[in-house]
């Protein structure tokens, strides 16, 4: 085995640095070792790679290299279930996969589209103009309504309320700095029931997981073809064996793509929502093109905005919500950019270094939505939500909701940032999301040649 360079201090020093600054420390190691580095965890070897030609060969090359689930199953299990697609291996996996894909594409995004926009207009009505608000909150509540609505059919009612309210609890317990602080102390897996941080989020969870599950089977119970959400599907759909999915199982399917729909999309949206009113020349130009639309402007036309798709693009490019591809392993002897990796490496497209590249990027710190109208990236150059048979399930409808909330938050209000110093990332494990929310202020409502612009979204 010839693995490549990499640091050679002690991994927990390694984890500390990592979590000072992780965006400093990961430009340091490209810096300073190039676009392939190895990481010691113990006596198992992880090779980042930030090569475009390095990522094809991970994703491309499936027989000697695997995603296994287990990869994600000490990361993942104990929000998503042991049964959620992140955990699935094999013809299982592209079989459950296939069918959460289809809840985020075709008719079924278009349907929701009109959606999207009322709801997004009906809270951010609730702010009031000259008082501060969080716009990464508001947007949490407003991507995880639509999530859950997409997915399991809910608009209201007793149940849809208390879903909403347990997911929320959930997302705000695993990213509490205090949690992830405790949760490296020797007795971060004591359970002391609700007292303890461990006792609580369990707590939680198994709160969440009950009243999931009631709904599937619910749902089992009057089955309805006409209904278009994603549990409808799931609960007349059968297995890889012709067979029935448990409703168990179905429950544990449920939970990434809600995650993916809510976290991935506030998480994009906040930092557009940043970088546009942080940048006058770039908000201008964006409304300068919503405006050319007219007063009632169509999904179709929406999507089809090229500097509103550039605008998106460099959001998800400098601080991809996804900073790594999924973990893949080596299963039998393989090169990869001239290194002779043996059976046991760990494999990971490293997301972030690549979409710091200067050679495809230049000045990569800089936001400049005008690249992605002045090349077209490949898949290996441009990978926001990873890639090969693990990419975010939620990505296409993650853009598709992230153009449509900022639509119709641009074209019905005028915003402005309240702190002047720049926006710095945090990183929970997973998303890269604004450390301090995006703290913004509603001006008033936007003036379109005079008149108060008034968005509404025509039929495709």
């Amino acid at each position: 085995m010839q693995l490549p360079p990499g640091p050679k201090a002690p991994s927990w020093l390694l984890a500390l640095q990592f979590e000072a600054d992780i965006f400093g420390y990961m430009d340091a190691i490209s810096q300073r070792y190039g676009d392939i580095v190895t990481v010691m965890f113990g006596s198992t070897p992880t090779v980042y790679v930030s090569n475009p030609s390095g990522i094809k060969e991970i994703f491309m090359r499936g027989k000697e290299i695997i995603a296994r689930g287990a990869l994600n199953k000490e990361e993942f299990a104990l929000f998503t279930g042991e049964k959620g697609v992140l955990q699935l291996d094999g013809s299982r996996h592209k079989n459950r996969r296939k069918l959460l894909m289809s809840a985020f594409h075709g008719a079924r995004m278009q349907a929701c589209g009109q959606h999207i926009c009322e709801l997004t207009e009906n809270i951010m009505s609730q702010q009031v103009i000259g008082k501060p608000f969080l716009a990464y909150s508001m947007l949490e509540h407003i991507t995880l309504a639509i999530g859950i609505e997409i997915v399991m059919g809910l608009r209201e009612g007793e149940r849809y309320e208390r879903i909403k309210k347990l997911f929320a609890s959930v997302f705000k317990h695993e990213l509490s700095p205090l949690l992830q602080l405790v949760a490296k102390l020797p007795f971060w897996g004591w359970n002391l029931g609700r007292w303890s941080p461990q006792g609580n989020l369990l707590y939680l969870r198994q709160q969440l997981f009950q009243l999931l599950y009631a709904e599937v089977q619910e749902c089992h119970k009057q089955a309805d073809p006409s209904r278009t959400d994603l549990l409808s599907e799931l609960v007349l759909a059968t297995d890889e064996t012709g067979e029935p999915i448990s409703d168990e199982e179905i429950r544990d399917l449920l939970i990434s793509p809600i995650g993916a729909a809510q976290g991935a999309s506030a998480t994009a949206i906040a930092w557009a929502l940043y970088w546009i009113h942080r940048l006058p020349h770039v908000r201008d130009r964006l409304l300068e093109e919503l405006n050319r639309l007219g007063k009632n402007p169509n999904i179709t036309s929406i999507l089809a905005l090229p500097y509103l798709n550039a605008v998106c693009n460099e959001v998800l490019r400098i601080y991809p919500t996804q900073l790594f591809a999924f973990p893949r392993i080596v299963e039998s002897p393989i090169e990869i950019m001239g290194y002779k990796l043996s059976p046991g490496t760990i494999l990971i497209a490293n997301i972030y270094s690549t979409h710091q590249r200067k050679d495809l990027y230049p000045e990569p710190k800089q936001f400049k939505p005008e690249r992605f109208l002045e090349k077209q990236f490949s898949t290996y150059e441009f990978l926001p939500f990873g890639g090969g048979s693990r990419v975010c399930i939620g990505g296409t409808f993650a853009l598709f909701e992230m153009k449509l909330v900022l639509t119709t938050i641009l074209l019905h209000y005028q915003l402005k940032l309240v702190r002047k110093q720049p926006e710095k990332p945090k990183f929970d494990g997973l998303l890269c999301y604004p450390a301090s929310g995006v703290k913004m202020i509603v001006q008033g409502r936007y003036q379109h040649k005079g008149q108060s612009q008034s968005l509404v979204i025509g039929s495709v």
